[in-house]
């Protein structure tokens, strides 16, 4: 037996969605029979399921799936409460820009067996809500309510086609009981892929003539040039020309609040990054008198810090630049603001530099070599080279009490490289240290496009179900991509309040149920440490400023959870679990060297519980 159910697993799997991470309720009967049918006839199923106890984990598995394969799964919930139960994930995957499709049943609209599927519990008539869509509706790409089994798979398509094209995010459908019950004939089902090609996502744009001739002498001209970025690197293609064109005009590049990596610790041009703290300023702002901003939501807080008044400033942005569609109130003071695809206008802008200095040179006024430009990129490589020798210094430091963040990441990183086959060039790290966010990216350094991930979002909760999907995508991605290998090692760092908003008990459970070992670090401050850095950002001499966490309400103490033994308990002793205090860097070394080892050599999750100065 064939239903709308049917159909929509089928056009899913006919687009290419190979996951479907799940938590079944009282409206998903027809799938529940279809999957069955499938497992019978064909021994699996299609989409891949994956059982979810939660569904912010849910979700968040998604997001960490399509971050690396750059592929939508999908996401199954129940109704309007596990549409609910998505929480702030929903607002990652909007703000990460991530394609995901999210489906939820709805209550049966009949009530008298009119219909299969009509209403048999006494929850299908509190669940029936006015308007389940506009729980989710403002950060969704699209919604839409499947209505009939003759058009599921034009719904379906429609919304993986705008998912998948710039602004890249997540698609909500819902169906009531009744419709996904309903029962159809094969040829409905056979014909869900024949028009595939006919549903491609929207090809990407370039920079106009005139914006390009402007961007491109103003920063040849230009005496401090600078770029600024966030999330160019989610398109990894996109690195090259960057670093082409700051190499070729020595133009330092400064990573405003990044969530991927886009420029490699490597390149000597990188001049910072910062999620826009007065601590960790940009210091070529001030002067830059040429600013292209590009694939960035916020390149500067203007109460911190602004360029100046004789600044030229240009934004491009591959969709939405004005962030019409995601932020209420927005502004950036520029000369020009661009839709174009951060790839091609790079592209775009190099050969554009290169034209130019071809025709200054015939005039003996060429730029690219020239003295100006060699000698700004010499400064640039200096305080580059000082700027790492100092972060090294800091990783050395084990002179206090307690173990310090570059303590940790620093012989994670060293840890990694001689722990894992390839020396960490196959290594995955999920960032969500929130208020050590810049300490962690500083200390690891990453210099491989793709290998460091935030949620792009601040929703807290998103590394441990993550890192679950992520290690599922790199097996998918190893499978369909040339040359990609599956990872060796997926990393969550998390701090003590993002590991429990992560919900531990459901992510732990999956890994050891679908086999995505991973290691966890958790920097354990004892607390929430942002709440308390935003209050004196406020109040910095106010009563609070000398208050201790516990006082404020912001610390765990002093009763503070055994992290790493909630990991253990909720994979039934699978996992590994430690804990590390003091300052001992030999200790540090080895454990960390055998937290590695768990994951590498014995496949099982490891959590590392490091234990950091208080709150």
């Amino acid at each position: 037996m064939l239903t709308t159910s049917s159909v929509f697993l089928r056009t899913l799997a006919e687009c290419g969605v190979t996951h479907a991470f799940v938590n079944w309720g009282s409206d998903h009967p027809a799938l529940l029979e279809e999957l069955e049918r499938q497992r019978i006839e064909d021994g699996k199923t299609s989409p891949l399921i994956v059982t979810c106890p939660n569904e912010m984990v849910a979700l968040s598995s998604a997001q960490g799936y399509a971050q690396v394969t750059g592929k939508p799964a999908a996401v199954i919930v129940h109704v309007d409460v596990g549409t609910q139960a998505l929480a702030g994930a929903i607002h990652n995957v909007d703000r990460g820009q991530t394609p995901v499709l999210i489906y939820a049943g709805a209550s049966a609209f009949t009530s008298n067996g009119e219909l299969k599927g009509s209403r048999n519990e006494w929850i299908m008539w509190i669940q029936d809500i006015p308007d389940q869509a506009a729980i989710v509706r403002q950060y969704m790409r699209y919604t839409a309510q499947i209505n009939s089994s003759h058009n599921v798979a034009e719904v379906v398509k429609r919304s993986l086609q705008i998912a998948t094209s710039h602004p890249k995010g997540p698609v909500y459908l819902w169906g009531r009981r009744e419709v996904m019950e309903a029962e159809v004939d094969a040829s409905v089902l056979e014909a869900t892929g024949k028009d595939l090609r006919q549903w491609p996502s929207v090809e990407a744009t370039a920079l106009s003539p005139k914006a390009l001739a402007a961007i491109a002498t103003t920063l040849m001209t230009a005496t401090s040039p600078l770029i600024i970025t966030s999330s160019l690197g989610r398109n990894a293609d996109a690195v090259e020309p960057l670093l082409v064109l700051s190499t070729l005009l020595a133009i330092p590049i400064f990573v405003a609040c990044p969530s991927v990596v886009s420029v490699p610790f490597s390149h000597p041009f990188l001049a910072g990054i910062s999620y826009l703290s007065q601590d960790t300023s940009n210091k070529h702002l001030e002067n830059a008198d040429a600013i292209l901003i590009i694939d960035c939501d916020l390149p500067w807080i203007p109460i911190l810090a602004t360029p100046s008044n004789e600044s030229r400033v240009f934004v491009v942005s591959g969709a939405d630049p004005l962030k019409a569609s995601s932020i209420g109130s927005w502004h950036v003071a520029a000369e020009m603001i661009c839709q174009a695809d951060a790839q091609v206008a790079l592209t775009q802008i190099v050969e554009r530099v290169r034209e130019l200095d071809e025709q200054r040179g015939s005039i003996g006024e060429q730029i690219l070599g020239s003295r100006i430009v060699q000698e700004r990129g010499q400064l640039l490589k200096d305080a580059h080279a000082a700027w790492l020798d100092d972060l090294v210094v800091r990783e050395r430091d084990f002179s206090g009490d307690h173990l310090t963040v570059p303590n940790v990441i620093g012989g994670l990183k060293r840890a990694i490289e001689l722990h894992t086959p390839t020396r960490g060039m196959e290594t995955l790290v999920l960032n969500e240290a929130i208020s050590n966010y810049v300490a962690v990216w500083e200390h690891l350094r990453p210099a491989v496009p793709g290998s460091v991930l935030t949620s792009g979002g601040s929703s807290l909760g998103w590394a441990l179900g993550a890192s679950v999907g992520a290690y599922m995508g790199g097996k998918v991605k190893s499978s369909q991509v040339h040359g990609a290998q599956p990872y060796e090692l997926v990393v969550a760092i998390v701090g003590d309040g993002s590991f429990m908003f992560g919900v531990p008990s459901s992510a732990y459970w999956m890994a050891r149920k679908y086999d995505t070992p991973f290691l966890t670090i958790v920097l354990n401050n004892g607390g929430w440490k942002s709440p308390k850095l935003s209050m004196m950002g406020v109040y910095p001499s106010g009563l609070g400023s000398r208050a201790i966490g516990e006082r404020l309400s912001v610390g765990f103490g002093p009763a503070s959870p055994d992290f790493s033994q909630i990991a253990v308990a909720a994979s039934g002793g699978w996992a590994w679990g430690k804990q590390v205090a003091g300052s001992d860097a030999t200790a540090l070394e080895s454990i960390l060297a055998e937290a590695v080892n768990v994951v590498v050599k014995e496949r099982r999750c490891a959590i590392l519980d490091c234990i950091l100065e208080s709150i």
